[in-house]
């Protein structure tokens, strides 16, 4: 008999959301996101260059990296959709309704990079009546947000 120990559902779809951060465009870091509904997957988002735009890996070029920009600073420089949000615009609302979001990401060098949704996800993850959000921090911690009606 196999001793094989079948991963939570928390790990498992963290992992499906680093597989999908694998598809991002960025070359600063890479973030994958999973909406999860009664363990079904709702959708999926990479970060990434709005669709028609030039993609980061595809120019070379970073402006945030240029200018040494911090962690959740300056977004209005990037090209990037963060892959939250790509993940909402792609979902069904009805069914991201109490549903959980899986956030996972890495930096350029391969180590995790913290996938705390910034304040302008918080609010569309909200939105989007999401009620959960699992995520690794940079320490490959997992942690976990909940929002209510009043929140």
């Amino acid at each position: 008999m196999d001793n094989h120990t079948r991963p939570p559902w928390d790990e498992y779809f963290l992992d499906i959301a680093y597989l999908v951060a694998k598809r991002s465009t960025c070359i600063r870091r890479n973030y994958g996101a999973v909406i999860v509904k009664d363990n079904i997957i709702v959708s999926t988002g990479y970060n990434g260059a709005a669709r028609g735009e030039p993609n980061c890996i595809d120019t070379c070029r970073c402006v945030r990296e240029q200018f040494n920009v911090p962690k959740g600073e300056r977004y209005e420089l990037c090209v990037a959709v963060h892959a939250e949000q790509n993940a909402i615009i792609a979902g069904d609302p009805v069914k991201m309704q109490g549903a959980t979001i899986y956030v996972s990401g890495y930096g350029h060098n391969g180590q995790p990079a913290s996938a705390e949704p910034c304040l302008l996800c918080k609010r569309m993850i909200k939105n989007a009546m999401i009620k959960r959000v699992v995520f690794l921090d940079e320490y490959g911690k997992k942690k976990n947000i909940r929002f209510g009606i009043n929140d």
